[in-house]
This record gives C-alpha cells, structure tokens and sequence, in this order.
C-alpha cells in the first residue's frame, strides 16, 4: 500500500485549514501558496472532500473553505479514505467478506491482517488536532535551533 500524492496533498490541505482556518475560510490560493501545490490540483482534492461533506465553501469576498466539523473529529484514515479508497495492503482485504478461494490456504493471509490492522491502528489513532499540535511542536523546535536555545 502507498499512499498517493493526492492523498498526501489532502492532508496537507485539511491540516492547512485547521492551522489558518479556525472561524474563517481559508482560500485555496493561500493554501496552495503555503503548501507549494498547484492550484489545479488543489481544487481537484477540494472537490471530493466537499462532496464527501468534510469542508465547506463560503463565497463572497471574504469567501473560502472550512472544516465542516472540529478538527480532533477528523481522523488521518478518514481522510485517506474519502481520497485513496481502502487502505488495505492487498486486494482480498478491502472487502468484509473475502472473496479468495485459496483463504483456508493462504499462508501469507495471516501477515496481510496484522499488516492492515497496524494501518489502520495508525491512521485510524491520529487526529487532525493532533496533527496541529505536532505541527507547533515542529515549529517552536524550528525556532529554538535557528536562536540556538535548548528545548
């Protein structure tokens, strides 16, 4: 399983909008500007999370794009979902039931399980909160070595 650019530059995005978002939409130019993505493909993303009801747009001047819900009732898997599909590592897990004929065989099945249940036990632990807070500890550590002092 490898996550796409799409899916990665989706969390960037819903990421941008908690950090510079809170009350206020958030342009997608600005966003793009910050993130260093094309505008294009931004919108392409922003499409199918609002369609999936994860942001909202606003028009008008003031106009932009919001969360639809607070930022620790996002989870990274979520999120990865609505873009990528399912994260499964192999094609016989991405259904409830498994379809594969060999399964009572399959010496390998019992891998692709704890594979994907590690998976989702990451993306399905972490929040975007939880990811703006990891992004101000990335920034005061940033800080503190460009000034040389200890942490």
């Amino acid at each position: 399983m490898k996550i796409s650019t799409k899916g990665r530059y989706a969390l960037r995005l819903m990421l941008d909008l908690t950090l510079y978002g809170g009350q206020k939409p958030v342009r997608l130019k600005e966003i793009a500007a910050r993130q260093e993505i094309s505008l294009k493909y931004l919108e392409q993303i922003i499409s199918v999370l609002q369609k999936g009801r994860y942001v909202k747009s606003i028009r008008g001047p003031q106009g932009g794009y919001c969360l639809m819900r607070e930022p620790k009732d996002y989870t990274v898997g979520q999120i990865l979902r609505l873009i990528e599909g399912e994260l499964a590592p192999v094609a016989c897990l991405e259904e409830a039931a498994n379809p594969c004929s060999r399964q009572e065989l399959c010496v390998t099945l019992r891998l692709w399980k704890e594979l994907d249940l590690a998976i989702k036990g990451v993306v399905d632990k972490y929040t975007l909160a939880d990811l703006a807070a990891w992004s101000g500890e990335a920034l005061e550590k940033g800080c503190c070595e460009q000034r040389g002092c200890e942490q």
